[in-house]
């Protein structure tokens, strides 16, 4: 372990105080109901954001706009929300009942509404996560917006510059040549503060189906809004609907979702079989325990590794469909979130699964996986999930629940993208919470995985993954903390266990934990930040390699 300095350690608590200050300042903000986000009442989160410059928004202290930090923003923020003033953060109030397009991001599974020419409405289902996730990316967006409007007027009598007015031009075209393109994109590079090359390879970043030339259009969009915004006293604002200030942190959403799931259960007449709940995607159990048997003709000489990488394949939908098809009649319940909630979750009877043996004297296991949470998110579904299914006050049923498992994708501060992390700790950043525990996923468990590296130690849960530094990412690995990685429901999902096991003691204290993530990225290397571009096929191998291990432990002991 490295020394760590007091150069290091003052940078390392100045970004810890910056995302104190912006955690503080997103709940006032909050609490008051509307704010704009660059008049005085927005400047606490727009300085404590640029005090901690995280990673993932690269160049956001520079006077050139970044655009690798645009294009991870605007995939998680809804099309069209840069040509919007207003900005309404809503609960689930109907909105989906009217005529409205549900716009969803490409990133984030959230339902969102352009409610007319300048008001967007973002519904918030999954807790306080959510409301920082979205609020932080909007802080960055009009920081580079205002990037923008200083580049397209003059200081002196603030009228508009030819690069500005040559842009509107294309803008207003229906359809571009090549020709016009070059000539735009050589107009973008003085706006943007880019090279041309730097804007010709990003050009396609932005581009969808619908506008190949997207990139033209919103930094128009940015650059105009900002305009009006400080030269005509069109200003813009975020606000929180008062039904959403009402509800956040009482667990509506997460309580529909839990009990949708243990009435199911329970009219499957299974509510005392033995039950393992694993947090994972929605395909790794499902192909684990039925990809073989249910492929053995078409790939008779594919290991189940090789599967796994063909049914992860963009061209092998007619595959996936098969094995999902077969699983359906085969032991498996699917089940639709109705909650909005956005956690779909997937029951396996085991006893009905052919290739797996029987389980002699004892009860065939119960397998519920359910989809990623979300941040704080995970506290309220896994707290509402281990409660008992209360139908009357007279009339309650305690699940038999044997272990909880959790595979999810990190951040990794020792090791590379595709990584495996083992945790013995969580550690809740920005908090005193701290949160050991036995985990029975070891590093020897791992040792045979060819060509992936496994790391032990204690990691954090994050309230955000765009608010990470490498001054204190640098200081968390490299301190007595020791920690290997970030992610951010760890913590909150160990919070909500220990309660219901120590404390409401609605399930067994004997239940087995394990977690194991595997590294998405590692924030501390520049370019490979979750901004320079997912995992790819490198995550199928961890991926499959974890979740195969947690079906051995389940179930081996059967």
């Amino acid at each position: 372990m490295k020394e760590y300095s007091n150069i290091e350690q003052t940078r390392a608590q100045e970004s810890t105080n910056a995302i104190e200050r912006l955690y503080i300042g997103m709940r006032h903000l909050f609490n008051r109901g509307f704010y704009n986000p660059m008049g005085v009442s927005g400047e606490i989160l727009r300085e404590a954001l640029l005090v901690l410059s995280p990673e993932i928004y690269g160049s956001i202290n520079d006077d050139k706009v970044e655009l690798n930090g645009l294009v991870y923003v605007l995939e998680r923020l809804p099309e069209g929300i840069e040509e919007c003033r207003f900005v309404s953060l809503t609960s689930e109030e109907g909105y989906k009942e009217a005529h409205f397009e549900q716009i969803v991001p490409k990133k984030r599974r959230r339902n969102c509404y352009r409610v007319d020419v300048d008001q967007m409405n973002i519904e918030i289902t999954r807790g306080r996560s959510e409301i920082y996730d979205i609020l932080t990316h909007l802080t960055f967006m009009y920081l580079e917006s205002e990037k923008i409007r200083k580049r397209i007027q003059t200081e002196e009598d603030r009228s508009l510059k030819r690069d500005w007015q040559k842009l509107i031009e294309f803008v207003k075209k229906e359809e571009l040549t090549n020709k016009d393109r070059d000539v735009a994109k050589t107009h973008l590079a003085y706006i943007l503060g880019r090279s041309f090359l730097e804007v010709v390879e990003v050009y396609t970043k932005f581009a969808t189906s619908k506008n190949p030339d997207r990139l033209l259009h919103l930094v128009y969009w940015l650059g105009k809004i900002a305009f009006d915004d400080e030269n005509d006293g069109k200003k813009r604002e975020i606000s929180f609907s008062p039904i959403l200030r009402e509800r956040i942190g009482h667990h509506i959403h997460s309580a529909a979702w839990a009990n949708q799931i243990k009435e199911q259960i329970k009219n499957l007449k299974l509510f005392k079989r033995p039950l393992h709940i694993i947090s994972s995607n929605m395909h790794s159990v499902m192909n684990s325990l039925y990809a073989k048997k249910v492929l053995e003709k078409e790939f008779p000489e594919a290991s189940s590794m090789e599967l796994f990488e063909r049914l992860s394949s963009d061209s092998s939908k007619a595959i996936r469909n098969k094995v999902k098809e077969y699983v359906l009649k085969n032991g498996m319940f699917d089940i639709k979130d109705k909650s909005s909630s956005h956690i779909n979750t997937q029951l396996f009877d085991t006893s009905k699964i052919p290739r797996l043996s029987t389980f002699g004297n004892k009860e065939a296991p119960l397998l519920l996986v359910m989809d990623y949470a979300f941040g704080e998110q995970a506290y309220e579904a896994m707290d509402e999930l281990l409660k008992p299914y209360k139908i009357s006050e007279e009339e309650s049923y305690y699940m038999n629940i044997n272990s909880v498992s959790i595979m999810g994708k990190a951040g990794i501060l020792c090791g590379k993208k595709g990584d495996i992390m083992i945790p013995t700790a969580h550690v809740l950043e920005g908090t005193s919470g701290n949160y050991p525990f036995q985990n029975q996923l070891k590093i020897s468990d791992f040792v045979d995985s060819e060509g992936i590296n496994c790391f032990d130690g204690s990691m954090v849960t994050v309230l955000g993954t765009s608010l990470q530094n490498k001054d204190l990412l640098g200081f968390f690995h490299n301190s007595t903390w020791d920690v290997i990685g970030l992610e951010m429901e760890g913590a909150h999902y160990q919070k909500a266990i220990q309660a219901a096991t120590k404390i409401r003691k609605s399930i067994s204290i004997n239940i087995d934990l394990r977690y194991a993530y595997y590294a998405s990225d590692n924030p501390l290397e520049t370019g490979s930040t979750l901004a320079s571009g997912g995992l790819g096929t490198t995550g199928v191998k961890p991926t499959y390699t974890i979740t195969q291990k947690i079906i051995e432990q389940i179930l081996k002991t059967y």
